[in-house]
């Protein structure tokens, strides 16, 4: 579908499967867009009505240079379902995106079914590492966190074996707008869910790579521990599982989701 205008600002939203399957939103990661879900949507669009968007600060979604916050990035989530005449869907979010369904499952539980959570923490430390890396991208743009960036979101051997993924999200982060991504560090930076999660009710999955040094699996494993009933699958992947693990990934994901 074209841009639309949700709070008043043009957000990039795509639609796979059919209207009538249950909801599914997908929201990606930090310095990535709606694609990073490639993979997925062929197996994932002939169970459900499957939603991805470009978060706020990213792709061809708004990035105005503003504050940001968590809260705010799940008040754009609210407003794209609203938009479509959706009233509940599950959710799936890597990183970044697990955080904003965090804040959805603690805040808004009525509007999730079941919640994915992938690659992600509830708080993302210390401040300085942000503010270092806000200062640098405001003065510098996004060139010079791309190779550093992949290093951290794949393992070495994904890198050498996958030159075509590694070169869609390299692209993928040198697009992002700097000011977004800026703007979006900011909202990481503040960040502090681990309390507030200990009241999600719904049925929750949480998947960590083995090889993440962004979120390590026990960043991962204490989100599972904080909410009752929650599920916990680990992958051999570092940061972006969905990507580096993608028929795991998928698989884990539509497991869930179709119990």
């Amino acid at each position: 579908m074209p841009i639309e205008t949700i709070r008043g600002e043009p957000f990039n939203i795509r639609l796979d499967g059919s209207p009538e399957a249950p909801a599914l939103l997908l929201s990606n990661s930090l310095g990535t867009d709606l694609s990073m879900w490639g993979p997925q949507i062929a197996e994932w669009s002939q169970h459900f009505h499957v939603i991805r968007y470009d978060s706020r600060g990213h792709g061809q979604s708004t990035a105005p240079d503003r504050p940001y916050s968590i809260a705010g990035l799940g008040h754009d989530a609210l407003a794209i379902l609203d938009h479509l005449g959706i009233e509940k869907a599950h959710w799936c979010g890597v990183s970044k995106g697990g955080m904003v369904g965090q804040w959805l499952a603690t805040h808004a539980r009525k509007r999730l079914g079941h919640v994915v959570l992938a690659n992600t923490a509830a708080r993302m430390g210390p401040p300085d590492l942000w503010n270092a890396r806000i200062k640098n991208v405001r003065a510098n743009g996004m060139a010079g966190l791309v190779q550093p960036t992949l290093e951290r979101w794949f393992s070495l051997g994904f890198r050498e074996a996958d030159a075509a993924t590694i070169a869609k999200v390299s692209e993928m982060l040198a697009s992002t707008p700097a000011l977004g991504y800026a703007n979006c560090c900011g909202a990481v930076r503040d960040m502090d869910q681990r309390e507030p999660i200990r009241s999600i009710t719904n049925p929750v999955l949480v998947i960590v790579g083995t090889l993440d040094p962004a979120t390590p699996p026990e960043i991962g494993r204490q989100i599972a521990d904080a909410i009752h009933g929650a599920k916990l699958v680990e992958l051999e992947a570092a940061h972006l599982s969905n990507l580096e693990q993608p028929a795991a990934f998928t698989s884990a994901v539509l497991d869930f989701l179709t119990a």
